[in-house]
């Protein structure tokens, strides 16, 4: 592990940064997940973003900047609008034990046992799918 992960790591022990940091790690990924599922789910059914819009009675920029822009936060609401107008919905799953073990102890404790590994697994969590498959 290089500087970067040393101080990221440090500085999980402070328990509201853990806090913040796990938080925002879980938004970016569920968020990137989701929108990225929905866009595979646009193309695999072949209607433009233009064409999606209009089923959910939203201008394309909206559309548009759900699937191209970073750091998107669209509401739940808008999510499942276009799933819909997808034939799909959005829902919750429990995460795997040992996942959630790691992400809920620290943001109910304030502490990880081993600050090295969250921060090596949020990591991980934050690389969205299309960012690995461009590597």
């Amino acid at each position: 592990m290089g500087a970067f992960w040393e101080d990221l790591a440090r500085d999980l022990q402070d328990p509201e940064f853990l806090r913040e940091y796990v938080v925002e790690s879980v938004r970016i990924a569920t968020i990137d997940s989701v929108v990225n599922a929905l866009d595979d789910a646009r193309e695999a059914a072949g209607l433009s973003k233009a064409e999606l819009a209009r089923a959910i009675s939203a201008e394309p920029a909206v559309i548009r900047r759900l699937f191209s822009a970073t750091g998107v936060n669209p509401t739940l609401g808008t999510l499942a609008e276009v799933a819909a107008a997808l034939g799909m919905r959005v829902t919750l799953e429990p995460l795997p034990a040992p996942e959630r073990k790691s992400l809920t102890e620290p943001l109910l404790e304030g502490h990880a046992a081993d600050t090295k590994q969250l921060a090596k697994h949020l990591s991980k969590l934050r690389t969205t799918r299309r960012q690995a498959m461009a590597v």
